[in-house]
């Protein structure tokens, strides 16, 4: 397949720094949008710099200045926003309402990838508040998508291995544990876990595949379908010992949302959703989908006993 102009909108981000990067890695011309209110971010100027040594183009565009992102967007074939879905509310929906518009207005985009990266918002019209809000203005944005007729590719990359793996999926920490360990439910219920440059890898090999044109492509590989168990598992053979575990029902789990800051809710309803219903496992892919593995047979992903192996003491 050809080369493409690839802009990466929120650059970087924590995605967004390593689509840069694939799409480097894959010969694509490259160009991230520079915007003004970096301010004094000194680490995002610096990582901006990186991108440019590294033979990425930089363009300054504001959101403020409509003409500015239009310019931008003319210059490529390929548009992927990777702007942070942890607090999707209002700035960011509002940010990616304005890019589709740019990107209608230009009308020379061939294919658009929106902030998603997450669950697939269009399966998740039943989710709790206050986490549903994200979903629902993950739901606008496509909606402003189709009645644009933009060219897009959904992206559903399930769990973040760095936010659920690597800490075997116990909120309010970001290590695994060493000692005890929290189950939720059973801890049986499947979800997908996968590291984040191989989102990057996986959502690169997407923008010129024509076979992904308007479709959402999730990652689901399959040796990272595990349940919560098999991941501690993992993590027990690598340390040599078994943890001592107890488990967190479904009563107790929401129970304690009341009181909890919003961030907190919010987490609470993701993992409720992951992995006391299965969210992530509990449909088939239909023809309005393709499972990325499958797609792109030569990519190796990290599997989730490789990925902990960086968490073990030296």
């Amino acid at each position: 397949m050809g080369k493409r102009k690839v802009l990466v909108v929120g650059g970087t981000g924590y995605l967004g720094r390593r689509i840069v990067k694939a799409s480097l890695a894959e010969g694509h011309e490259t160009y991230v949008v520079q915007r003004p209110e970096i301010g004094l971010d000194i680490d995002k100027l610096q990582m901006l710099l990186s991108f440019k040594k590294q033979g990425a183009r930089l363009l300054p565009a504001s959101f403020s200045d409509h003409r500015s992102l239009i310019d931008a967007v003319r210059k490529v074939d390929v548009v992927i926003c990777a702007m942070s879905g942890v607090h999707f509310r209002s700035h960011n929906l509002v940010m990616q309402l304005k890019l589709v518009e740019a990107i209608k207005d230009a009308g020379n985009v061939k294919r658009f990838l929106p902030s998603e990266f997450g669950m697939d918002p269009s399966r998740m019209g039943h989710a709790l508040e206050p986490g549903r809000v994200s979903f629902d203005d993950k739901m606008r944005v496509r909606r402003a998508i189709h009645e644009a007729n933009i060219p897009f590719t959904f992206v559903s990359a399930n769990c973040f291995a760095g936010y659920f793996a690597g800490n075997l999926s116990q909120m309010g920490t970001l290590l695994p544990p060493t000692d005890k360990v929290t189950l939720y439910g059973d801890g049986n219920v499947k979800a997908v876990y996968v590291d984040e440059d191989d989102v990057a890898t996986y959502t690169i090999k997407t923008i010129d595949d024509p076979r992904t044109l308007n479709k959402t492509v999730y990652i689901r590989p399959p040796d990272n379908i595990l349940s919560q168990r098999q991941l501690i598992h993992k993590w027990e053979k690598l340390l040599g010992r078994e943890l001592h575990n107890s488990c967190l029902s479904e009563h107790d789990l929401l129970s304690s949302m009341k009181g909890s800051d919003y961030a907190t809710q919010v987490g609470i309803g993701h993992f409720y959703h992951i992995y006391y219903e299965g969210c992530l496992t509990n449909f088939e892919i239909g023809q309005d989908g393709e499972e990325a593995s499958e797609l792109y047979p030569e990519v190796k992903y990290t599997r989730m006993d490789e990925y902990l192996m960086i968490y073990l003491e030296a």
